[in-house]
C-alpha cells in the first residue's frame, strides 16, 4: 500500500510530549499476543482496570471489537491478518501520540506483523506481552466455541489448528496463564510497568 506522492504531511504545533505532559504520563502501547483462549482480552481488561483506577488515561483495543468496525471489511487470510495488525498499530500509535496507555489484545500470529507494529508505534514505547498457554489448554477453555468449529473444518485458517502461531522470541514480558493465576499474571505486568 503506497500513499500518493501528492500527500504532504501536516506539521502540528502540539506534539506527543506536550500531550504526555498534560496527562502526566507517557504514551505507550501494551501489545498482548497469544492464541485464542490464552487470556489476552481478560488480562488486558484486568490491567486496564487497575491503571484506570490509579488515574492513568488508557484505552483498550480488542481484536473482536475492531472487526465489528474499523476492520469489518477484513477476513482471516494471511494478507487480511497482516492488514488487520497494520491498521491496529497505526491507530495505537495515534492514541499513544495523544498520551494514552493503549492496550491491544490481538492474536497477531505472525512475527513479522508484530515487528512491523513495533516499528510503526516506535520501539521505545512498544511493550510486547506474550500471553502464553498451550494449545490443548486454550482448546479446553474454548469459551467462544471456535476451536470446535475449526476442528470440524467450519473455520478455515484458524490459528493453532490450520494456521500457524509464531511465538514471540524476545517479548518484553512473557506470562503463562496455564501456570499462574490471572492475579499473578496481572501483577507481573503491573510490576514491569512500574519499574
Amino acid at each position: 500500500m503506497k500513499s500518493s506522492e501528492h500527500v504532504v504531511r501536516q506539521a502540528y504545533q502540539i506534539g506527543p510530549s506536550d500531550r504526555e505532559k498534560a496527562l502526566g504520563q507517557r504514551g505507550q502501547v501494551l501489545w498482548f499476543t497469544g492464541l485464542s483462549g490464552s487470556g489476552k482480552s481478560t488480562l488486558a481488561n484486568e490491567v486496564e482496570q487497575v491503571l484506570h483506577t490509579a488515574g492513568r488515561h488508557t484505552f483498550l483495543l480488542d481484536g473482536d471489537n475492531l472487526r465489528h468496525g474499523l476492520n469489518g471489511d477484513l477476513g482471516f487470510s494471511e494478507a487480511d491478518r497482516t492488514e488487520n495488525i497494520r491498521r491496529v498499530a497505526e491507530v495505537a500509535k495515534l492514541m499513544a501520540d495523544a498520551g494514552l496507555i493503549v492496550l491491544t489484545a490481538f492474536v497477531s500470529p505472525f512475527a513479522a506483523d508484530r515487528e512491523k507494529a513495533r516499528r510503526i508505534v516506535g520501539p521505545d514505547r512498544f511493550v510486547e506481552i506474550y500471553v502464553d498457554c498451550p494449545l490443548e489448554v486454550c482448546e479446553s477453555r474454548d469459551v467462544k466455541g471456535l476451536y470446535a468449529k475449526a476442528r470440524q473444518g467450519l473455520i478455515p485458517d484458524f490459528t493453532g489448528i490450520s494456521s500457524p502461531f509464531e511465538a514471540p522470541v524476545q517479548p518484553e514480558l512473557h506470562v503463562r496463564t496455564d501456570l499462574h493465576s490471572l492475579a499473578e499474571c496481572r501483577q507481573t505486568i503491573l510490576a514491569f510497568l512500574h519499574s
